[in-house]
């Protein structure tokens, strides 16, 4: 299989000329184009997956800004997807075209944001994939979804995932996998699958024994014990495609099991060999892809250690990367691929199939520009009928800010800030922690704030707060435990998500130490060292073990916002960061 290079692998054609996007100005985006001009691909290949992932249930257009900190060490320094800013456009020769920068990055966010507006929105989406499939042809394209896409937003909590199943069902999606799908009740979660038109696939999701044995609960298949399909066959074409799924393998560690008590999780390597081995030989299809939500370090390994995968359609970490990464493997090459957040972004991976087996490929990650194409008006009334219940809610202001908030990197961002803060004040703690949580759309500079945004950030399913007293030598083994999650050299061990957000303490933190030796130098508001004996009130939310007492994190904070007004501007929290001299995962936006 023949892949492209960092500089060819956008082809999105603009109709008066040949020159890849990348080449171009940002001038040949212009609003007069729309979609005709610019989500127009040159024909390639004879069949088309598109695919999105962690959407965080955002069906309204969003604004969203990439990291400054995504930092990689050992073997994935400074590769995608661990570069950042004004390295990210230094690598992808990204130069003069502020939409891809806006896009990509954090440099000059405020200013491309004023001037282009919010992305994504699933009202625009669905016009560019009916587009992308028209034009293509229905019957050779499939679509996937990558999972996150059931919770994020007020609606979808409300709902119970509801809203956007059936989003997915206008939308059109084919096959999809899981992750905070499972943080709704088992029974909630198979009731979503039943209404949900394209299947549902998850190879390392297993019944437990105990459970399987008392026959009560639903099984896809009893002698493997595995409680969703692992796999599905798709006629595209002359062609036929595996779909293997792999759902976020920590499901129960990083979220509460409490809501699926039934249900195991893992990785399962091995099994997934043994599955694409099975495959090859039963259904001998033309092409194999995985559809994950592993994250991308991990998807990288998987990759590496299972060969017989042509492409894994990853996510989970967030990351947008515009390009198919190849791993080498003893059976050949395998393509990893990344399609980003909250609608922000379509994958199109189109494929030569020659000979029973993938030829050649062409891979664009397409930004979703709403100034640049047509709402479809079926999708966006179904999306003012899931919103109107709730319309007086979600519009309700809150609070107005100087500063831009967001929630995207390694460590604290300023909507996160803000959380820990509220938990502070209104608790009365010395302490704040709040998860380290990838998912939450910006609000800009200049903007209100309103319960819509705060929900962003804050709806799930187990919201509630708690006050607690803990000593010094336990805060600090929190912040190793977490930052071992996140810097883990290997990729298997890192289990989602990112840095604990803190507040009322700074410290030291060198991600290149082994476990127990990356925290140091932890003070609290007063200067002094944090006392490894003494007790501290520490406020927080989101308990993964047991349901915390304290009422919804949100009622919490909208009661801080309420009383600050106006957020004139905001120290956030970052911690002093050694060890990692010229790594790429970080800049200053």
């Amino acid at each position: 299989m023949s892949g492209l290079g960092r500089r060819e692998f956008i082809y999105m054609m603009a109709a008066l000329g040949s020159t890849p996007i990348f080449a171009n100005s940002h001038m040949r985006l212009s609003p007069e184009g729309g979609l005709k001009d610019y989500y127009k691909l040159k024909p390639f290949g004879n069949v088309r997956i598109l695919h999105m992932t962690d959407t965080h249930a955002q069906l309204m257009p969003v604004y969203f800004r990439e990291p400054s900190v995504n930092i990689g060490l050992f073997g994935n320094k400074n590769v995608p997807p661990h570069i950042v800013g004004q390295h990210f456009l230094d690598y992808y020769h990204i130069k003069k075209n502020d939409r891809l920068t806006y896009a990509f990055t954090c440099v000059d966010f405020e200013k491309h944001a004023k001037a282009i507006g919010r992305v994504g929105g699933f009202a625009h989406l669905k016009t560019i994939v009916d587009h992308l499939r028209g034009e293509f042809g229905k019957d050779k394209t499939l679509f996937l979804d990558g999972g996150d896409t059931w919770q994020g937003s007020w609606t979808a909590l409300q709902t119970r995932g509801k809203d956007m199943v059936g989003a997915l069902n206008l939308l059109g999606v084919d096959v999809c996998t899981g992750h905070w799908e499972f943080t709704y009740t088992e029974k909630e979660v198979l009731e979503n699958i039943k209404e949900l038109k394209a299947d549902f696939v998850a190879q390392n999701v297993y019944v437990k024994e105990d459970a399987l044995m008392e026959g009560n609960v639903p099984v896809y298949d009893e002698d493997s014990g595995r409680a969703f399909k692992p796999y599905v066959i798709k006629k595209l074409g002359k062609n036929r495609v595996a779909v293997i799924g792999q759902a976020f393998p920590y499901t129960t560690i990083a979220n509460p099991k409490r809501f699926i008590p039934d249900w195991t999780f893992g990785i399962k390597a091995e099994e997934m060999q043994a599955l694409v081995d099975e495959i090859k030989k039963k259904e001998k299809p033309d092409a194999i892809i995985v559809i994950s939500h592993n994250g991308y370090d991990v998807d990288k390994k998987m990759a590496q250690v299972v060969s017989g995968i042509d492409f894994i359609m990853g996510g989970h970490t967030h990351d947008g990367v515009p390009e198919a990464v190849p791993v080498k493997n003893k059976g050949g090459t395998t393509y990893v691929c990344n399609a980003g957040s909250n609608g922000k972004f379509l994958n199109v991976l189109d494929i030569d199939i020659k000979d029973g087996k993938v030829a050649d490929f062409k891979f664009t990650l397409l930004p979703i520009f709403p100034d640049l194409v047509p709402e479809d008006k079926e999708m966006k009334a179904y999306i003012e009928k899931v919103r109107a219940p709730y319309k007086k809610d979600l519009e309700r202001v809150i609070a107005t800010t100087d500063v831009t908030l967001f929630r995207r990197g390694n460590f604290n961002g300023s909507f996160d800030q803000i959380i820990c803060d509220a938990l502070r004040h209104v608790k009365g703690a010395d302490i704040s922690l709040s998860p380290g949580f990838r998912w939450g759309t910006t609000v800009m500079a200049g903007d209100k704030i309103t319960f819509e945004d705060l929900a962003t950030q804050t709806a799930m399913t187990y919201p509630e707060t708690y006050v607690r007293e803990i000593d010094g030598k336990t805060i600090k083994n929190i912040l190793e435990d977490v930052a071992d999650n996140l810097f883990n050299e290997d990729p298997f061990y890192q289990q989602g998500g990112d840095m604990v957000r803190t507040g009322g303490i700074s410290y030291t933190i060198d991600p290149t130490q082994k476990m127990g030796k990356r925290i140091s130098n932890i003070r609290t508001l007063d200067g002094k060292p944090l006392d490894p004996k003494k007790k501290y009130k520490v406020a927080g939310w989101s308990t993964v073990n047991s349901k915390a007492p304290g009422e919804p994190v949100w009622e919490t904070v909208e009661k801080y916002l309420k009383n600050v007004k106006h957020i004139k501007e905001l120290k956030v929290d970052t911690p002093e960061i050694v060890g990692i001299k010229n790594n790429k995962g970080i800049v200053k936006c």
